[in-house]
């Protein structure tokens, strides 16, 4: 099994959710894009009055509600992907690689400052 196997199997599994729903009408690139943002605000609302130590340590509960919320997150992003024929990884990588040009580990180490602050 390659690495993009459980991907791909997401991926499909979303699709036929979809299909046998014919929710296809409903899934414009715009929706999907606003579907995920509001996914997103969801996770963060679970943080939003928790102390930063707090956060580290979430209860059982708290667990499963991100855990749910981080698998909304993943399926939104899976069928926008799905979309534009987008692997998700690859582009992770690629991004991944523009990071480290635009934040050299020598000049940022310890640092939180944006790339066209140093």
């Amino acid at each position: 099994m390659t690495n993009d196997q459980p991907l791909k199997k997401l991926t499909e599994e979303i699709s036929r959710f979809i299909d046998e729903r014919d929710w296809q009408q409903f899934h414009s690139p715009k929706n999907l894009a606003m579907a995920l943002s509001v996914e997103v605000a969801e996770l963060t609302e679970i943080f939003q009055w928790l102390s930063e130590k707090e956060s580290y340590t979430p209860d059982k509960k708290t667990y499963a509600h991100i855990e749910e919320e981080v698998g909304d997150i993943m399926i939104y992003l899976s069928t926008i992907a799905n979309k534009f024929d987008i692997d998700p990884i690859n582009a992770a990588v690629k991004k991944m690689q523009k990071n480290r040009e635009k934040y050299p580990a020598d000049k940022v180490r310890g640092k939180s400052d944006k790339y066209d602050r140093y």
